[in-house]
């Protein structure tokens, strides 16, 4: 008998499909072995080595493993091809020989990956077994341990100066200071004025169709136009002028398909399609991938195995026909220097499977990850799309003035985004375009150059420039990959620990720093300027990728961050307590009749108190009205709830007369003339 060990029973149970006689198949749970939770765990003294103790939880696992390898004639490690699943398989293999009496180096342990969970897969990986990768086992304990020497040391740091309860991160803390940071942006921004200006114009042919020219020049200067009364004056000068065509410029312009998805930009297309966050995403992705439905999801690597992409070009033949099939296979190149060649992409596993076998097992959110993902594995080997694109030149005086029009000559990849009028969403998506913008047809009439046109009407439209927009779940991870600040698999855990602290919010989709994220990132802003620098975090985690690729060691890398960081920590002993901001809500202390009566964030939320707190011990729950009447009962008032997860979402003040609830804020009524 063989031992085959994964993480989770999923993967195990998908995984005994293709493994039946000679296997039995467990699954470690996830990790088995980690730093202690109530003290350091790390000797500081004796090059950081790590105290590592078993989860508690996991003590009956751990024997269940043990007991079935002594049993097993080999035993394949078969975790996660990353990091962490390294890191299991390496304290998972540590235990078992510890308990077996077994040597470490026993022949009896194999190391296997596998970026999909199909026979030919698992099959071809019990082929060429190999050893544990020491290199992804030390970049994860230096993720580890340099993790915990920052939250340590920071977090009861943050007790004392600003508020018992608060905690602090490597990458989290500057995952907030981004956020307040754009709210500075938003607070200091100061509109500016300026107009557009058009022209509707036509040939002067009968029954010619209209079409707008947009202002873009006066004279030999670009038009900006930043007043009321220079508006007027062009839009005088407009209607007295004689319209001509410049010029004529036609060309045909291809469009060719994105690359299939790595796991960055899968996340900011379930984010922005459907509202997810990156944890949720990650949740149903890994769903898909333990039922064996689509690659490994954590990659940054656009690559494509060649099986993978002979099948999907016979798909696309068979499916849509020669026209939609390049010559060649598309290759990408892969933009991260990190990332690993001989892994793959995001793809399904099999490009025709039954979507409805999916949405059996993975229910409907799985089958609209799973939809996203396919579109763009098929997208990204269709041929490319042509659109017939016109630039129209216009002259009126010493303003030029110009149109552009788009018409799609050849669909090639776009015809899996253009919406069908089907509303089946497992055929099209609730035809909604994949994460790839689809313009309508913009036509213009035929026009050659020096030909004169009738002018219909000159408008203008006074604008003011807008702030910076606040961060979605979308940007903040653009913003992050951009920076270099954490990676891919540790967007989602940061993202949704910033919000369970209570350092930001989300509202509307959109993230707000809340008082405490505020005083918190002042705080370590002023005393840990290192810490919270992005291109020293960015550096953090380029010196952890080089621990991975073997180009540097662990010890020395956590020995450059500790020294300046432990030196830092004693500078900071005598520093001033910080005091955070609390919103008032414009009444007095209903208590005491003194104080202010203000919004304070605990460790469950908001809640209302007095602004002389301790000296007075009012409390009250805090309901967020949103002054809107519930869409359901009508008779209550829409205010903002939590889940029992700690998520936002609106519901009606009558509750639980009234069962009304959504994510979305109702949009209020314009009752028109």
């Amino acid at each position: 008998m063989n031992l085959v060990i994964v993480e989770s029973p999923t993967k195990a149970r998908t995984l005994s499909r293709f493994l039946k006689e000679g296997f039995t198949i467990m699954a470690s749970m996830g990790h088995i072995r980690d730093l202690p939770k109530s003290e350091l765990g790390v000797d500081v003294k004796n090059d950081f080595a790590p105290n590592y103790q078993v989860l508690s939880d996991k003590e009956k696992v751990i024997a269940s493993l043990v007991k079935a390898s002594k049993k097993a004639k080999e035993i394949y490690l078969a975790t996660d091809p990353d990091r962490e699943g390294e890191a299991i398989a390496f304290h998972v293999k540590y235990l078992i020989a510890q308990s077996s009496k077994l040597r470490a180096k026993s022949s009896k342990f194999l190391r296997i990956t596998f970026h999909e969970i199909t026979k030919d897969a698992i099959l071809e990986a019990l082929k060429h077994p190999g050893k544990i990768n020491r290199q992804l086992v030390d970049a994860q304990q230096a993720r580890r341990i340099l993790d915990r020497l920052v939250g340590y040391n920071l977090s009861p740091l943050l007790w004392r100066k600003v508020r018992k309860g608060l905690s602090a991160g490597r990458v989290q803390s500057v995952v907030v200071r981004l956020i307040v940071d754009r709210e500075k942006e938003i607070e200091a921004f100061r509109p500016e004025e300026y107009w557009l200006i058009r022209a509707e114009v036509r040939k002067l042919t009968v029954h010619s169709s209209q079409f707008t020219v947009d202002l873009v020049k006066i004279g030999d200067k670009k038009a900006e136009v930043r007043n009321k009364r220079t508006a007027q004056k062009i839009v005088t000068e407009l209607k007295k002028a004689t319209y001509k065509v410049e010029s004529v410029d036609k060309k045909q312009v291809a469009s060719n398909p994105p690359p299939p998805y790595i796991t960055s930009m899968m996340q900011r297309a379930a984010a922005n399609l459907f509202g997810w966050s990156s944890k949720k995403t990650m949740r149903e992705a890994q769903r898909l991938y333990e039922c064996g439905y689509i690659t490994y999801h954590r990659t940054d690597s656009v690559n494509l195995a060649m099986t993978a992409l002979s099948k999907v070009r016979d798909y696309i033949k068979v499916t849509y026909g020669d026209g939609y099939l390049p010559e060649k296979p598309r290759f990408y190149k892969t933009r991260s220097k990190l990332a690993q060649e001989a892994h793959e992409a995001i793809r399904p596993t099999k490009v025709d499977r039954e979507v409805e076998k999916v949405e059996a097992r993975t229910g409907q959110a799985g089958l609209k990850l799973y939809q996203l993902i396919k579109k763009r594995f098929i997208a990204c080997q269709m041929t490319a799309s042509i659109i017939d694109k016109t630039t129209v030149e216009v002259t009126a005086g010493k303003y030029g003035l110009r149109a552009v029009g788009e018409i799609m000559k050849f669909e090639g990849w776009r015809r899996l985004y253009v919406a069908s009028g089907q509303k089946n969403f497992k055929d099209n998506l609730n035809n909604k375009p994949l994460a790839i913008s689809y313009m309508p047809p913009i036509q213009l009439p035929e026009l050659e150059q020096g030909e004169k046109l009738q002018l219909i009407k000159v408008l203008s439209e006074q604008k003011f420039t807008q702030p910076p927009d606040r961060y979605t779940e979308s940007t903040l991870i653009k913003t992050l990959e951009k920076l270099g600040i954490g990676r891919p698999s540790t967007y989602a855990p940061t993202i949704s620990t910033i919000q369970n602290r209570c350092y930001v919010e989300k509202q509307e989709g959109k993230f707000h720093p809340t008082q405490v994220g505020i005083a918190v990132t002042q705080f370590l802003q002023k005393y840990f300027q290192e810490i919270m620098n992005y291109d020293f975090t960015a550096q953090m985690e380029d010196d952890l990728d080089k621990i991975a690729q073997g180009k540097r060691k662990w010890v020395p890398v956590i020995s450059e961050f500790y020294k300046p960081f432990v030196g830092q920590l004693k500078e900071v002993k005598d520093a001033k307590r910080i005091k955070i901001q609390a919103e008032k809500t414009g009444n007095k202390c209903p208590l005491c009749g003194k104080g202010d009566e203000v919004i304070r964030i605990g460790r469950f939320g908001k809640f209302l108190s007095c602004s002389r707190f301790p000296e007075c011990k009012y409390t009250k729950t805090y309901i967020e009205e949103t002054g809107l009447p519930c869409p359901g009962c009508k008779k209550g008032k829409v205010i903002v709830r939590l889940s029992k997860k700690g998520h936002q979402f609106y519901g009606c003040s009558r509750y639980p007369e009234c069962k009304w609830a959504s994510w979305k804020k109702p949009k209020e009524k314009v009752i028109g003339n």
